[in-house]
């Protein structure tokens, strides 16, 4: 049985969460909810309370405990970047990121997508390494978009439907992919939030 950890905010995180919970092949150590947790969508603290899971309060991963045994830490839409001091003391740590990396590294990746008028987008689950969002690639699903008609809030929906489905086929043959995962490549732009001052009318969930 392997110890998780999971890192993360809304309703994705909470999906994986309950997944852990129920297979037997897993053990739910914890909970690093993202502090502060936002108010649009189901809060992760709750469900660690409600199901009596051990959880971060502070938001930290780096407040977990150095006596855990971790042998998978995965990260769903956790907003602080994970060090290498940590990632060497885990068996593995995986990230859910919503794009089709390499594309779209960093922060806000649907609102880029939708910004720079792109037909297709995508999920993926990578290992994470002392990079941001450039290590190897467990798995994928790259879906098509409509920056005419869609907005922010669109996509981000498809986002967690897809989301899930690869959760779910990832995890179902964690051992297969993270044997097998495959180094991203080429060289693309990585997103900070210093630039998302650039995204003009793509800034929120919707335009104006």
């Amino acid at each position: 049985m392997k110890n998780v950890v999971v890192l993360g905010k809304g309703a994705l995180a909470i999906k994986a969460c309950g997944w852990f919970k129920a297979s037997p092949e897993y053990k739910l150590l914890a909970v690093v909810a993202d502090i502060p947790e936002p108010t649009w969508t189901e809060s992760v603290s709750e469900w660690a309370v409600q199901n009596e899971i051990a959880l971060i309060t502070t938001g930290n991963y780096k407040d977990l405990s150095e006596a855990l045994n971790i042998d998978l830490v995965v990260s769903i839409f956790y907003g602080k970047i994970i060090k290498e001091d940590f990632i060497n003391r885990c068996g593995d740590i995986i990230n859910l990121h919503n794009s089709p990396l390499p594309k779209y590294r960093g922060v806000r990746p649907i609102n880029w997508a939708l910004r720079n008028n792109e037909k297709t987008h995508g999920v993926t689950i990578h290992r994470v390494t002392k990079g941001i969002d450039d290590g190897p690639i467990l798995g994928q699903v790259v879906y098509p978009i409509y920056p005419d008609i869609e907005e922010v809030e669109d996509v981000y929906n498809k986002a967690l439907d897809y989301g899930w489905l690869l959760f779910q086929d990832v995890m179902s043959k964690y051992d297969y992919a993270a044997k097998h995962a495959k180094p991203q490549e080429g060289s693309y732009p990585y997103y900070s939030m210093n630039t998302s001052k650039y995204l003009g009318e793509r800034q929120d969930f919707r335009r104006q």
